[in-house]
């Protein structure tokens, strides 16, 4: 079963990895496929994870795109039927390639992943920090990544984790509520991981509030039910608001001079505070440091909880379900991709548009497959050989390769095949090789036979018209746009 499955961790270089790293080579069983380390790093020198006992290792970065950009990358690079994520800061137990073997072994058709179960050791001699005890969440949290394995086909058709979630928080609740909408079921298998409390400073649970804006994107993408379904508490935030009211009413009813209504807004927001603090307080070991940092954060977290809410609440107005990047891009050549000149049988003359390579170097560094599609009637015509067509396709892949599939149709119009476009063939063999539903795949190229082959098989056209394209054509297009980078970057922001 492990040689069906790839591990993904996305990383920012903490010293964590080297002891998840450490784990993963010293623990008996047998090994994944590959596993995938996704560097999230904006710089910094490449990972060097040399380590005997570890599975084969392929490292990717995103220049710094956050965790879901980062996962994203990590499964989509990967050809395995399951993907097990993992974090950067969680220690395996010495069994867990055995258990999570065991976990994935026959599961029925219908469930789509298993998520790890989590230890979070806390200190024995005293009561836990504040931080402390919110790491210690993780043990009964539903659907975290720390330790989850989906099938890669279910991630494949929500289109992995939603990259509008900037932070790991709520991206890994949003994407089990979505794969559930399918119909699919998440289970929990017997592996174990321990999460150990990361160190931090005193203001992070001040800088965790920002994740109030992602619960708002919770509400807008799945409604007011939300929490029910993914498990999560509503917390304190009602409260926040409310003190934040009340603080605010006093600095208004002060300026307006009326110092008898300020003080006694002013009194309720001492006392909501205090409360606040003091909950805080009473649950940890109650230390000079601990309770200086109580005092200061609980007077902050209300404004900022607040803030934040407002902040979602502006931002995340008409927002609709991720579609995520599309799993392939197949590309018309002659227009498209390069210059046309009509039945070229020559690879000198193949010489790549404007933009190509970085558009499609583009595609790759996302972790989306790219390919060809390509009538040359030329071959029935009689006006080039199929040995001159491969020889020009091998210069298109030596200039602007490597291509996933190259997909081209030899016959004349009148020849009745299956796969001139406009005719799905090609389109559909492309997706078929590849195990790509044509629902996950875009077709870009610069006349209508492209986009109606893309319609045929069921996947999306996109035109990006040449002095060729006709106006009916350009018209009756659901896209049309300027240049082929202009395409690429619609296909990259998810809105196809």
């Amino acid at each position: 079963m492990l040689a069906q499955c790839t591990v993904v961790v996305p990383t920012i270089g903490r010293p964590s990895l080297d002891v998840l790293l450490d784990a993963l080579a010293a623990a008996p069983g047998p090994r994944p496929a590959v596993l995938v380390l996704v560097d999230d790093r904006p710089t910094g020198d490449p990972l060097r994870p040399d380590r005997p006992g570890l599975p084969p290792v392929r490292v990717v970065r995103t220049g710094g795109g956050g965790p879901a950009r980062a996962r994203n990358l990590g499964w989509r690079t990967a050809r395995t039927e399951w993907i097990a994520f993992l974090d950067d800061d969680v220690v395996p137990d010495p069994d867990w390639y055995q258990r999570l073997e065991q976990d994935l072994a026959d599961l029925p058709d219908e469930v789509a992943g298993s998520q790890g179960r989590v230890r979070v050791p806390l200190p024995p001699d005293r009561k836990p920090t504040d931080w402390e005890r919110g790491t210690a969440g993780l043990a009964t949290s539903s659907w975290i990544t720390a330790d989850l394995a989906y099938r890669r086909r279910a991630l494949a058709a929500v289109g992995g984790f939603d990259e509008r979630f900037p932070r790991a928080f709520r991206e890994d609740s949003d994407l089990a509520l979505r794969v559930m909408d399918t119909g699919a079921h998440l289970v929990r298998g017997e592996r174990w991981i321990t999460h150990p409390v990361r160190p931090t400073d005193r203001w992070v649970s001040a800088r965790v509030q920002a994740g109030n804006a992602d619960d708002v994107l919770m509400r807008r993408l799945h409604g007011p039910d939300w929490r029910d379904r993914a498990d999560a508490a509503l917390g304190r935030r009602p409260q926040h608001m409310a003190v934040t009211a009340t603080a605010l009413a006093a600095v208004g009813l002060a300026v307006a001079r009326k110092p008898g209504a300020a003080a006694a807004a002013a009194a309720v927001w001492a006392a909501g505070t205090a409360e606040f603090a003091w909950r805080r307080i009473a649950s940890g070991p109650r230390d000079r440091a601990e309770v200086g940092t109580m005092l200061t954060t609980s007077a902050l977290i209300p404004p900022l909880a607040t803030w934040h809410w407002l902040r979602g609440v502006v931002r995340h107005v008409g927002v609709r379900r991720w579609k995520g990047l599309p799993d392939l891009v197949l590309f018309d050549r002659d227009g498209t991709l390069v210059h046309d000149f009509p039945y070229n049988g020559d690879p000198e003359w193949v010489r790549p548009v404007d933009g190509a390579k970085e558009a499609l170097d583009a595609l790759r560094a996302r972790g989306v497959r790219v390919g060809v599609v390509s009538n040359q009637s030329g071959v029935a015509r009689g006006l080039i050989t199929g040995d001159q067509v491969d020889a020009c396709m091998k210069r298109l892949d030596d200039l602007l390769g490597p291509f996933d599939t190259v997909q081209f149709c030899p016959h004349g119009p009148d020849d009745g095949c299956s796969c001139r476009k406009p005719a799905p063939g090609m389109v559909t063999a492309a997706c078929a090789g590849l195990g790509v539903d044509p629902v996950r795949c875009v077709v870009i190229g610069d006349i209508g036979a492209d986009v109606e082959a893309a319609t045929a098989a069921g996947a999306v056209g996109m035109l990006v018209p040449t002095p060729v394209t006709r106006d009916e054509e350009i018209a009756a297009a659901d896209w049309a746009l300027g240049t082929l980078t202009e395409a690429v970057d619609v296909v990259l922001g998810g809105h196809w």
